[in-house]
């Protein structure tokens, strides 16, 4: 799995969690913020905005790129700072899917 060290320097609020609907929809509407998606360790993408309805899409396959690697799970954090935020977590993190800085 991911290190710790990784993942709390990366993203320190979030605690992973297992990439399903019912997770995603468990989160509250309007969370704005930062997230990642994982498979198994390996970083493939990271997103800002609203974090439930951004991780809604991608279970819809909004992304080829996502779907062709299944994540497996996700961790977010919750900032109003989302351009600054997704910058560094696109440089520390280097995912498959979005390895240039937004």
């Amino acid at each position: 799995m991911i290190s710790e060290k990784t993942r709390s320097s990366s993203l320190p609020q979030g605690a992973l969690r297992a990439f399903t609907p019912e997770n995603v929809e468990a989160l509250p509407h309007g969370r704005v913020g930062c997230y990642a998606l994982y498979t198994g360790d390996d970083c493939i993408f990271v997103g800002k905005g609203d974090i439930r309805a951004r991780l809604l899409a991608h279970l819809r396959g909004d992304n080829f790129c996502i779907m062709m690697h299944r994540p497996t799970h996700w961790v977010h954090l919750v900032t109003p700072h989302i351009d600054a935020e997704g910058r560094r977590l696109v440089l520390t993190l280097k995912p498959r899917c979005n390895q240039q800085v937004a």
